[in-house]
């Protein structure tokens, strides 16, 4: 297949990263591209959805990455998956003999192994440079659901529904494929409903996830949804105000540098520097502006502020504040190379057990079996942009009756993917943001 050709089934089918951002994963396909990366490290503590896709579906998924390589003409492909994962990890053992060029990348069972950057390190020894993109260094790297979307894709079936991981305070923990546009309170009542009075949607993972109200929609990107006590210790830090947070640090940092020592990205040789710009930001000061602008090299990644700090302050949330203002400006990263990797890294890393002690989700951290079977439910609000780039454009009316996999947005002119009805019935209202459905139950 040739890359251009790949690319437009990927935009016409709504293929982007099934996490993070949403990149279009169209965009990605590069023919500078020496190494591919399937990334199945899981970086958040009790995710679980995408070991067990591949397990599931070991070979439907290396087939679609298998594409991907040769399409790209790489040199190697590699599938990256924490050593944990043991039964997901015997499944490619079994497999990978049937796919020429492609090889495991054993990963430990760290925080945030699945961060882009720290990913393609790990696996093969390069460096992306601050601010960079992968392809610099000749790598691409895809999420491992987008490969099982790319796969289902190829046999004439776009991104319509989504897997997410339910969890923490829910009758029955599970892996649910939901409808794009499920509500995140509809996906709780389908794991049992939450087993707290009154509870509070961490949505996307503990680290790096939002609280979300319950009538916020399943994406492309919504990998979970966790039901916390509103007094938990999570809660409680997202929904400090960055005023108070700040007076906070400015009362209590002692600048001991444990946010820096310990930032995976510095310990990669980016110039973030988590203990120097808590102090310029307390004290208000501005002789080194390359303390703040170096923000915009933060991954938000949570280590800083929910682990590496005694104190129990918010670098990372500080730091958003920072990184907004300055994008608001149209203040860009600097041109930066990357200094070489601490030698104290490897001694610096993060082991995931005691990062579940720390953030108190211990007794959370159970199974949630996967269930494929695709979750019944009665309307469905699927955005125009769940993807990084320009929202997609209607092409239904209020009262156009649809069917589930049917185009009901078109790409936009630029970085823009397609939108496809999740369900069969009748569409109730349509605007620039959203396009509401109410299910008939009348799958075709």
């Amino acid at each position: 297949m040739e890359i251009n050709e790949l690319a437009a089934l990927l935009r016409q089918n709504g293929v982007v990263g099934a996490g993070g951002a949403g990149f279009p994963a169209y965009a990605k396909l590069d023919a500078r591209a020496q190494t591919v990366i399937l990334n199945c490290a899981e970086c958040e503590p009790l995710l679980k959805l995408h070991r067990q896709l591949l397990q599931r579906h070991t070979d439907e998924i290396l087939s679609a990455f298998k594409l991907i390589v040769d399409t790209l003409g790489a040199k190697e492909g590699i599938v990256g998956i924490k050593k944990a994962y043991k039964k997901t990890v015997a499944a490619l053992q079994e497999a990978l003999p049937r796919y020429a060029g492609i090889r495991l990348g054993l990963l430990d069972e760290v925080y945030p192994a699945g961060d882009e950057v720290v990913l393609i390190y790990e696996v093969t020894g390069k460096t992306v440079r601050p601010g960079g993109l992968p392809i610099e260094c000749g790598v691409c790297v895809f999420n491992t659901e987008t490969c099982y979307n790319l796969f289902r894709a190829l046999q004439g079936e776009p991104v319509t529904d989504k897997l997410v991981s339910v969890v923490a305070e829910v009758a029955h923990p599970a892996t649910l494929r939901l409808p794009l546009g499920t509500s995140v309170e509809e996906a709780v009542r389908l794991a049992g409903g939450a087993t707290v009075e009154d509870p509070v949607y961490l949505v996307g993972g503990p680290m790096m996830g939002e609280i979300r109200p319950g009538s916020a929609p399943v994406t492309k990107t919504t990998n979970a949804v966790l039901v916390l006590p509103r007094e938990h210790f999570l809660v409680e830090r997202r929904q400090a105000a960055a005023g108070i947070l700040l007076k906070r640090a400015a009362a209590s940092c002692c600048q001991c540098t444990m946010c820096t020592e310990l930032c995976p990205r510095h310990l990669l040789g980016h110039p973030i520097r988590p203990h120097l710009f808590m102090r310029a930001a307390t004290c208000k000061d501005v002789q080194d502006p390359s303390v703040f602008v170096d923000t915009l090299f933060c991954s938000s990644c949570g280590l800083c502020e929910l682990y590496s700090c005694f104190q129990g302050l918010s670098p990372r949330t500080l730091i958003t504040e920072y990184k907004n203002k300055l994008r608001a400006a149209g203040v860009k990263p600097p041109q930066a190379q990357a200094a070489p990797a601490d030698p104290a890294r490897p001694l610096r890393k993060v082991p995931l057990k005691r990062l579940l002690a720390r953030l108190d989700l211990v007794r959370y951290d159970v199974p949630a079996p996967l269930s494929e079977q695709r979750a019944a439910v009665k309307t469905v609000r699927i955005p125009t942009r769940q993807h990084i780039g320009a929202p997609a454009v209607p092409c239904v009316r209020a009262g156009d009756a649809v069917v589930r996999g049917q185009r009901i947005a078109d790409p936009a002119e630029g970085l823009s993917v397609a939108v496809h009805a999740s369900v069969t019935g009748r569409v109730r209202s349509v605007t620039a943001r959203e396009i509401v459905i109410d299910a008939t139950g009348e799958e075709q």
